[in-house]
């Protein structure tokens, strides 16, 4: 029946690339610098157009009547339920594209460009989701009725909701947000009367293990779902994407002090359920990034945490706050993995841009503040 499969045997691989929400938001920051076009398209039953390479078979359904019930039904097309039904289509997919003269991204997988002249057509897949961009209606248009012809395509008009993105434009620019994600989250937390908090978190208090009771399991159960849905929430609210960080830390063993710090991150979003990142319309086509980290961050580890931010001419796209891998001996040797945590990010970002030819006048920009990891990163010499 599809379940029952046995990696190695019944399928090789069930990998299928997904567009990074990163990717997502530089497809628009570039959209409404360059005044593209922004078509969402969805694929009608995307898994069943996938091609099975492997000897698939599957028990008779129910209600066909055959005259020996011993037989069994050998899949040409692969199902909803197999494992592999989303790398199949995904390949189905990007062979399509391939074909009629798109190139796949390097830098991210899913990101399919086609250049014609001074055409630009831009496809982003994830999984049956599709953004189509470009600066030729009339080329969007044809690629829409040509997919459709393969796939049957529900053309949804102008990008406005994105896998629970709210997508707003005007002249000045895009904004994105979660407004309706928020108050769900609120609504199934019952906070949506709660006082709003000004910050997301009292920083004047740090979270460790140990810190408060444990909570029941059915208690931890929800601490986990909450914590897993302010993760997503973090792809438009750099805001709390430090405070989320703490948290995520403690969701195998949380405690009611961990819970008091989750519910200020919803009565905080309580005061400023529409809030995002806006994606100007209007500023230089260069990158630069901000990075920082403080030393032993986190009181169980006493491992840093790296934060950084890039943007895109005035338009942030790009953030993260993590904990370092191993631990630092020095202030300054934190400081300098948050540097190359950084750098790694920029080089990414600039093969993606590379990908969809912007040409930068000027070389990309790194703010930091700290003396000593400046003059470790300059010195040619002592950099180890």
């Amino acid at each position: 029946k599809g379940y029952t499969q046995l990696e190695g045997l019944d399928f090789l691989d069930t990998f299928s690339p997904v567009a990074k929400l990163t990717t997502v938001r530089m497809l628009l920051a570039l959209a409404a610098l360059h005044n593209w076009h922004l078509r969402q398209l969805d694929v009608n039953n995307a898994f069943l157009h996938g091609d099975l390479d492997e000897e698939v078979y599957m028990t008779l359904p129910p209600g066909l009547h055959v005259h020996d019930r011993n037989l069994v039904c050998r899949l040409q097309r692969s199902l909803y339920g197999l494992k592999q039904a989303s790398c199949q289509w995904f390949t189905r997919l990007s062979s399509f594209l391939i074909s009629h003269g798109f190139r796949q991204s390097a830098a991210d997988h899913s990101l399919f460009l086609h250049f014609n002249n001074s055409d630009i057509t831009a496809v982003l897949v994830y999984v049956d989701d599709i953004i189509i961009a470009g600066n030729n209606l009339d080329t969007i248009t044809h690629i829409t009725n040509l997919l459709d012809i393969a796939f049957s395509i529900k053309d949804l008009g102008t990008l406005k909701f994105f896998l629970g993105l709210e997508v707003a434009r005007n002249n000045k620019g895009i904004h994105l947000s979660q407004r309706k994600y928020v108050l769900d989250i609120l609504s199934n937390s019952g906070m949506l009367a709660s006082r709003p908090a000004s910050t997301p978190m009292d920083y004047s208090t740090r979270l460790t293990a140990s810190l408060g009771t444990p909570l029941s399991e059915a208690s931890s159960s929800s601490y986990r779902r909450l914590i897993g849905r302010l993760i997503y929430l973090t792809n438009t609210r750099p805001d709390i994407t430090h405070a989320v960080q703490q948290l995520s830390q403690y969701m195998a063993h949380p405690t009611s002090a961990h819970s008091q710090a989750a519910f200020r991150v919803l009565r905080y979003l309580k005061g400023s359920p529409g809030s995002g990142i806006f994606l100007a319309a209007n500023g230089p086509l260069q990158l630069k990034a901000f990075s920082d980290s403080d030393w032993a961050g986190c009181r169980d580890t006493r491992r840093s945490i790296t934060g950084f931010s890039v943007y895109l001419g005035s338009s942030l796209f790009s953030w993260r706050s993590k904990k370092q891998p191993t631990v630092s001996r020095s202030s300054s040797e934190a400081e300098y993995r948050a540097l190359a945590s950084t750098t790694c990010e920029l080089q990414w970002l600039t093969y993606l841009l590379q990908d969809f030819r912007v040409s930068f006048l000027q070389p990309t920009t790194l703010y930091y503040d700290n003396k000593s990891a400046i003059q470790i990163a300059c010195n040619p010499v002592f950099h180890e």
